[in-house]
């Protein structure tokens, strides 16, 4: 099978692209089942392609191999926070051989280039290992996972996290007086990311700004779980529902599901079980609000992360590639 030709996607190419993202989406159920069966219908994985087309400077492209689309792919931009970007999002790449991402992404990426744009994203199905390979051969890397578990078989709600022994990990629900521990917590996160081997670009609050932030601990959509050793908060750890999550929306989004928007424990608590307590407690919660699920995302070079939330039993769904030019 040769190349294809590609071309600019033009306005009749929309509901071809919609099939080839639906087919996607229908062999990536078969691995991932709690993904939203709703994309499996042209027409809503069309609507997705056409509401990336309709974002201000997207650029897309379609395969065309013996007269009909094979291939296409939309490239978007996201703010400035992330530099001079281009994204492929979820709904913006399907072929019906991996191969051809490849002749798509050459295509476009002169362009993308031309205009400035230097850091591409593509965030691709976990399950589809050829696509992954097509853009791995393409120089990018692994940055991210979106990830899913089951939740657990409900316990007694009147069955407290108060453990017998009083060195043990205790839960309790955040209050007013943890404020100090969770701008500090809040910090954690991307200060330990911003070093190796993360090294993301993304800034590190102050203080005063992780302060500020602290208003979703009124926030009656979001539930946050402290856990104390010894009387003192050594970590943290926030949920809502996957809705309130900018992150995992469209084709990523289990339908009902819960989301862990925050989670960190201090370096002096580590290995001792305070993680694991902390994310078991807020799954134990997701139960309790009917989510089938819970969703998570995280940086795969965060050795941390990427080790811990799979002992947990998530699954990924969908894997962010990165290349910087």
């Amino acid at each position: 099978m040769g190349a294809p030709t590609v071309r600019t996607l033009a306005d009749e190419d929309v509901a071809a692209a919609g099939r080839l993202l639906a087919a996607r989406h229908r062999r990536h159920r078969l691995e991932s089942p709690a993904l939203d069966p709703v994309f499996e219908e042209p027409g809503a994985a069309q609507a997705e392609i056409e509401a990336l087309l309709a974002r201000p400077g997207s650029t897309a492209a379609v395969a065309v191999r013996d007269g009909r689309v094979c291939g296409f792919m939309v490239g978007v931009h996201r703010d400035e926070t992330w530099g001079p970007n281009v994204w492929v999002e979820a709904a913006g790449h399907a072929a019906e051989s991996a191969e051809d991402i490849r002749d798509l992404y050459a295509f476009l990426a002169g362009r993308w280039l031309g205009n400035g744009r230097t850091a591409h994203t593509a965030l691709v199905p976990a399950a589809d290992a050829a696509g992954l390979d097509a853009w791995f051969r393409l120089g990018f890397g692994h940055q991210h996972v979106h990830a899913i578990v089951r939740t657990p078989a409900l316990r007694d709600p009147d069955d407290p996290d108060v453990p017998d022994d009083p060195d043990a990990v205790l839960i309790r629900p955040a209050e007013s007086r943890d404020v100090d521990e969770l701008t500090r917590l809040d910090v954690l996160l991307p200060s330990h990311q911003a070093g190796s081997p993360v090294f993301s670009g993304l800034r590190v609050p102050t203080l005063a700004e992780a302060a500020a932030d602290l208003d979703y601990l009124d926030d009656p959509r979001f539930v946050t779980f402290v856990a104390e050793l010894a009387g003192g908060v050594v970590g943290v750890v926030t949920g809502c529902s996957v809705d309130e999550s900018a992150s995992n929306s469209g084709l990523i989004r289990p339908p009902g599901a819960g989301f862990i928007a925050f989670a960190a424990v201090f370096p002096e608590a580590r290995g001792r079980g305070v993680g694991r307590t902390l994310a078991r407690t807020l799954l134990r919660w997701s139960a309790r609000e009917g989510h089938p699920t819970v969703a998570i995302d995280w940086r795969m070079t965060n050795l941390l992360s990427s080790r811990a939330w799979p002992a947990l039993g998530f699954r990924p769904t969908f894997f962010r590639v990165h290349r910087r030019l």
